[in-house]
């Protein structure tokens, strides 16, 4: 059990709000495409839990049991996203509106990281800032093992998947949600530094490499 926060803290927090963004926006979708987006959020609440507030972490969270909490907040927000994602892929056109929030979401995401004018100049500095924002449950769950790591790449493999059960179980293929995160990756590496490249090599081995 956590007695404090640490940075760790901080981090996780940022990327269960980065996260939640992606169903804000879905929400947003959702209400152009005619959906009852107050019965669709009111039955997300009461089945998964509310969202969490955007508000200082150490005003919100349990201090007496911090990584439960935050590990709890994961999965609430994971649910939400998955379960409203079902609704809207009732909706046969749909696919290329969600495809185009996750692009959208990338480029916010570089545009923050050259805002704050983080380096991005090796594949290393980049592979370590998608992991900034990216959420693959909690550090311990060690879900990336790293191959290479090197300046021109880094080479990684899915080790474990965190994410299948919570997908499927609103009859949603999981590789779809990877597919969506591929899309989310490949534009914040191209637009953090135009050298570089995302590739999906296989169903778990991904690369950020130099483009020759």
């Amino acid at each position: 059990m956590s007695l404090f926060l640490g940075k760790i803290h901080y981090w996780m927090f940022n990327k269960i709000i980065w996260f939640q963004n992606l169903e804000v926006e879905l929400e947003k979708l959702a209400k152009n495409e005619g959906l009852n987006t107050e019965e669709i959020l009111k039955s997300l609440d009461e089945k998964y839990g509310e969202k969490v507030e955007n508000r200082p972490l150490e005003e919100i969270i349990d201090q007496g049991n911090i990584h439960g909490w935050l590990q709890d907040r994961i999965i609430i927000a994971e649910n939400r996203l998955s379960a409203l994602t079902a609704e809207l892929l009732k909706i046969e056109y749909i696919n290329k509106k969600i495809e185009e929030i996750y692009i959208s979401q990338g480029t916010a995401a570089a545009e923050e990281v050259k805002g704050n004018n983080k380096a991005a100049e090796d594949a290393i500095a980049i592979y370590n800032l998608v992991n900034d924002y990216i959420l693959d449950g909690m550090p311990c769950d060690r879900v990336n093992l790293i191959i290479e790591y090197e300046e021109d790449k880094v080479l990684w493999e899915r080790r474990i998947c965190v994410h299948k059960d919570i997908w499927e179980d609103k009859n949603i293929d999981v590789n779809y949600f990877y597919g969506l995160r591929d899309l989310w990756i490949k534009t914040f590496v191209e637009e953090v530094n135009a050298n570089f490249q995302y590739r999906k090599l296989s169903e778990i081995e991904m690369v950020i490499e130099r483009i020759r």
